[in-house]
This record gives structure tokens, sequence and C-alpha cells, in this order.
């Protein structure tokens, strides 16, 4: 199951279909690791800077804005992989700083974040290779571009 609550309504504004472009991204990444889906269930928030902001400050002593969080669950008896929350004007910006259109940005950074509920990591060089490889291939399925074709879009190892 894969839960979407928008809470800030410019994402919807700028893209109408936004939970389902995050509900088919999320599935395809859920779809794409090398082991059976177990039912597993996540839950993506769609909010503002200044709430990832916040949610970046209190859970990863980070005062800095960001424009995905991911944050994995402990096994659990309901089978919950974690959280996902996205904020609206970072990933606005980032898209139009890298001629991206905002609908295959919001699915990059979908994928992304469900990777990272996966266990998937980007701090070393070699993890970062696995994991945009593996955003390569699921991006493509969904008709998405390479984020990574142009070396925009690295990710942040700090």
């Amino acid at each position: 199951m894969i839960d979407i609550e928008v809470e800030d309504s410019a994402w919807t504004d700028a893209l109408p279909e936004a939970e389902t472009l995050v509900r088919s991204a999320a599935a395809a990444a859920l779809s794409a690791r090398n082991q059976p889906a177990g039912g597993e269930s996540i839950s993506v928030l769609l909010t503002d800077d200044a709430s990832v902001q916040d949610l970046n400050a209190r859970f990863r002593d980070k005062a800095a804005p960001t424009n995905v969080l991911s944050f994995p669950a402990g096994p659990n008896p309901e089978n919950l992989l974690g959280d996902i929350a996205l904020a609206y004007g970072a990933c606005a910006r980032e898209a139009a700083e890298q001629g991206k259109s905002l609908s295959d940005h919001l699915q990059h950074l979908t994928v992304h974040g469900v990777l990272h509920l996966l266990g998937y990591d980007h701090m070393s060089d070699d993890e970062a290779g696995v994991m945009e490889d593996l955003e390569r291939a699921v991006l493509g399925r969904l008709g998405v571009s390479d984020p990574y074709g142009a070396g925009e879009g690295e990710h942040d190892r700090s």
C-alpha cells in the first residue's frame, strides 16, 4: 500500500496528477528490488520547504532545507517500510534549474526515497553508483530520462 498525503496544495496546483505520479514511481521502485514483495506499505508526504527543513533539523541534525527525506521504519507488524517527505519549493526550484519537468523530478525523487527505504544509500561512490544505476533503470521503465545524464542532481554524500 502506498499512502499519500498532500499537505501543501502547491503540489496539486502545479501537478494535478502528483498523487498518481508518486504512486506509480513508488510502485516501480518497490518492484525493482531483487526480492519478492512482502505486502509492504509506505507513506509519502507532499509538503513544503519549511516542513521538510524542520524534519531535517529534528531527525538529521541538519538545519538546511532539502528536497526529499526518507525515514525507514524498523521491523513492525504492519509491514511499513517507512515514510518519505518531499518539499515542493526545493523540488520545483531544482527542476527549473536543471531544465527538467517537475513531474519527472518528482518521480525521480520518489524513486530515490523508496530506494532509501529499501536500504540503498549513496554515502560512498560505490554505493552511489549502484543506487543511481537502479534509479536510471526504474525511471527508464516509467519513461523518465536519466536524471544524472548531464551530471546534474548528483547525490549529496555529506
